[in-house]
């Protein structure tokens, strides 16, 4: 990040405070989203007006181009949602702590994305005991979490392949663990700690973005999250947080 933040602003940043370097990563941030989304936004409405035209002019035509131009809007709004995920980082977020069950959370996130993974040859399962206590965390961005988690395990399968997320009562007391596991090629040691830095990815798909944002909201529960490779192959990412959220996690 140090290095992202040296070549933005022309100045060592080596030196400054953690507040400091979030100050700028944040400034950073904006002036990305700003600089990204006022042509993104035109692309949006030019590509609207082509279709309309396309389908006046030339209805035969509009009709085969129709899926070329759904391909396009997606993308748009692809780019836009990390324009968007630009813009909640460069402000702190509040945590809207509320008591959750974990199975629910995990359940929702395989549901959402078993037709992307079925689309690959993924088998997405799921392994949560009823019997889980409830935890104390912000619903929205522990699902964010988890989503980012499941995509990244989803993208790094090429080929046919599985993906698990599990959930556990941790071996510390008052503790959830949940992992993702999946069955590619795994994480080469010297990559466990840079996966999680911003715009770190090794994925053409990939923006960079994913993990750093499971590690800040993790990180927010008074959580933490690594990254190891299974003993079949793989990568397992285990995130642990206290049931009682960021301040049963200060200990």
């Amino acid at each position: 990040m140090e290095n992202i933040l040296a070549r933005a602003f022309g100045q060592d940043v080596s030196k400054l405070a953690a507040q400091e370097k979030q100050l700028l990563l944040s400034r950073l941030l904006a002036r990305l989203a700003h600089e990204i989304r006022n042509p993104l936004s035109s692309l949006d409405i030019h590509v609207q007006l082509l279709e309309e035209d396309l389908a006046r002019s030339a209805p035969a035509l509009g009709e085969r181009t129709a899926s070329r131009f759904d391909i396009i809007r997606g993308e748009l709004h692809r780019l836009d949602d990390i324009v968007k995920q630009f813009i909640s980082l460069s402000r702190p977020s509040a945590l809207n702590l509320q008591p959750l069950e974990v199975a629910k959370v995990v359940g929702h996130v395989c549901e959402l994305l078993r037709p992307e993974a079925a689309a690959r040859g993924v088998e997405i399962l799921m392994r949560v005991p009823a019997e889980l206590p409830q935890l104390i965390a912000d619903e929205v961005q522990l699902t964010q979490a988890m989503v980012n988690l499941v995509i990244n395990a989803i993208q790094a399968i090429e080929g046919p392949g599985r993906v698990e997320v599990n959930a556990t009562a941790g071996l510390q007391p008052a503790e959830i663990v949940m992992q993702v596991r999946d069955t590619g090629p795994g994480v080469t040691p010297e990559r466990h700690s840079a996966i999680f830095e911003l715009f770190f990815t090794t994925k053409a798909e990939g923006s960079g973005l994913g993990l750093w944002i499971v590690q800040q909201i993790v990180t927010a529960h008074g959580g933490a999250v690594g990254v190891a490779n299974a003993d079949g192959g793989g990568a397992v990412f285990t995130v642990r947080l206290p049931l009682q959220g960021k301040e049963a996690g200060r200990g």
